[in-house]
């Protein structure tokens, strides 16, 4: 395990030189832990395809933090979070924001539960619902999203959680234009962020979307 460690920690800090991202010490090393956590807990619940620890990395961990300088706001819910991307790896390296993470797959939720106990993430706050189903007495300054559903279905099913100003982060591989002509007409594109993510084979974009 320690040398699994070393070893993720010398890429992870060669990926970062790819990128303008600063982070301290405290911050890489639990960004390693939670790899080393999904590595352990895929093998028993199949949280994500993706089995090696160094290809965690870069299509997990890399993917997730390349959208932090676009985050505007304090309060962000990430819907459909899965085992907790993209809003662990952006929670670790935003203390300052809160984070709540949203999935309606028990297994899941619970991986996450552990995660932020064992990495001692003080900012996570995890959901088990169905987005639709989900209503508090609150709304959020962010929406994220990592492949979850169609820019339709994103902007429809959660619309009720978003405040006035606040803005729906779509994570896509290709900009599809046909989904955007598919969007009810109360949304709008605000901007298409193409990603730049160091090692990723294949196309990544943020999409932020509006109310009107």
């Amino acid at each position: 395990m320690a040398d699994l460690q070393r070893q993720l920690t010398e890429k992870l800090n060669i990926l970062l030189k790819s990128t303008n991202l600063l982070l301290t010490e405290k911050q890489k090393e639990q960004l390693i832990q939670l790899v080393l956590l999904l590595n352990k807990w895929n093998k028993a619940y199949n949280l994500t395809s993706v089995r090696n620890p160094t290809d965690m990395l870069v299509k997990h961990i890399l993917d997730s933090i390349v959208v932090s300088p676009y985050l505007q706001g304090q309060r962000f819910i990430d819907v459909g979070t899965g085992p907790g991307l993209p809003g662990l790896p952006l929670a670790i390296i935003n203390p300052d924001k809160q984070f709540f993470l949203l999935d309606s797959l028990g297994k899941r939720i619970s991986f996450i539960r552990n995660a932020i106990r064992e990495i001692g993430i003080t900012n996570v706050e995890p959901v088990l619902s169905r987005v639709e189903e989900f209503k508090p007495n609150y709304q959020f300054d962010g929406i994220l999203s990592r492949a979850f559903a169609s820019l339709k279905d994103m902007t429809v099913w959660c619309q009720h959680l978003l405040t006035e100003q606040g803005l729906f982060y779509a994570l896509k591989g290709q900009y599809n234009l046909e989904e955007v002509l598919l969007l009810p007409n109360e949304f709008s594109v605000v901007k298409v962020i193409k990603l730049e993510i160091p090692e990723l084979i294949g196309e990544r974009h943020l999409v932020l979307l509006k109310k009107c």
